[in-house]
């Protein structure tokens, strides 16, 4: 057993040259520099007078700060484990096996979560993401998939630390729902999201028919981040369509039961968004349309249109042959993507929010393009 634990050491030792390096990826040490200027900033007299900017600011150098700290949490944790292995080795105390193989592999799964934010370079990337859930065709099935994919991403964010914040609900007809939409807020949220935003496909025997057949399902996901500059889109009145309701369905008592809902239709694309789930209707009504304002931008910037006029609100049908992936309950149990090829049999751990393989695999695909 002795053997082992120098092999670990080995390991652990090895691993030095790995996590230095990757911190040069990470720009640790530009990080400290710069959180340094804008702490120095926080400190000037007249920092509060613009509020906005000084929130902004106070962002930029928490996830500064997050950065840094995660980073140095890590190289600690390789240290600790390095002496850990020496303090066994040296007293021939083969009882550490089991704990110091474990902190290797937390070790080395860490420094792949870490690597993965290198590829997290996009213009967008560390934004908060929105992300909107959709049935396809076929009634309750389809809505009851939709429902499953907003639980598997949200008990990711959750599961990851971000926040999350419900901000659209329509019920299904008996099951399921109609759409949803949620605000997931925290460091690189769209970046990691973005790689669920697509058409998503079901195969089961359905909980909803009698005789027990297999059925196939779709339900889309629509990720897209949240914009700092969204106040520079103006949108005419007269391309609107505003419309009041009672809110339903999740939130309990975070959501109004007045007809203080919200739901804006822009009518040169038939773009449609909501919210439900803030105090007052002009609140929900100012959320709606920065939500409208992301996703026209979105748009503009996905499409290179020169101007939020020039968007024909071209929309991907949400069936087959449309998926990035699809999710096997029977005969037998597979999720795969169908653009990077990687899959899991596990499928009950990915729809309790397991992910991060197919979003690992999207990110090396497309930073290797």
């Amino acid at each position: 057993m002795i053997v082992a634990l120098e092999e670990a050491k080995h390991k652990l030792i090895g691993l030095r040259a790995d996590i230095t390096e990757l911190g040069n990826a990470l720009r640790i040490e530009e990080t400290r520099e710069s959180l340094k200027d804008l702490e120095a900033q926080t400190q000037a007299p007249d920092f509060w007078s613009n509020a906005e900017k000084s929130s902004k600011v106070l962002q930029v150098v928490k996830q500064g700060q997050d950065k840094v700290a995660g980073y140095e949490r890590l190289c600690a944790r390789l240290e600790d484990a390095i002496a850990l292995a020496e303090m066994a080795i040296e007293e021939n105390d083969d009882s550490f096996v089991e704990e110091v193989q474990s902190e290797l592999a937390a070790i080395l799964e860490e420094e792949e979560r870490r690597r993965i934010e290198v590829l997290l370079s996009g213009e967008y990337d560390k934004n908060n993401a929105i992300v909107s859930f959709h049935p396809g065709a076929g009634g309750t099935e389809a809505q009851d998939w939709a429902q499953m994919l907003y639980r598997m991403i949200t008990r990711w964010a959750e599961k990851r630390g971000f926040q999350v914040k419900l901000t659209d609900w329509l019920d299904g007809d008996g099951a399921g729902i109609k759409s949803a939409t949620v605000m997931i807020s925290g460091m690189n949220a769209y970046g990691y999201l973005k790689s669920e935003n697509g058409v998503h496909r079901l195969v089961r025997v359905s909980p909803f028919d009698a005789n027990g057949r297999r059925q196939t399902s779709f339900a889309s996901i629509e990720v897209m981040p949240e914009f700092d500059n969204v106040d520079e889109v103006v949108i005419r009145e007269e391309d609107i369509e505003v419309t009041a309701h009672r809110s339903s369905g999740a939130g309990g008592q975070h959501i109004n039961k007045t007809d203080s809902a919200i739901r804006i239709v822009h009518k040169p694309t038939g773009i449609v968004v909501g919210c439900q789930t803030e105090r007052s209707q002009l609140q929900n009504k100012e959320t709606a349309m920065r939500m409208l304002k992301s996703k026209l931008m979105e748009i503009k910037l996905q499409e290179r249109l020169d101007t939020i006029e020039d968007i024909q609100g071209n929309k991907t049908n949400i069936e087959w042959g449309a998926q990035i992936r699809s999710y096997v309950f029977m005969p037998y149990t597979l999720a795969k993507d169908t653009r990077t090829g990687y899959e899991t049999g596990n499928i009950q751990a990915v729809m309790d929010g397991d992910i991060d393989g197919f979003i690992n695999a999207y990110l090396k695909m497309t930073s290797a393009k």
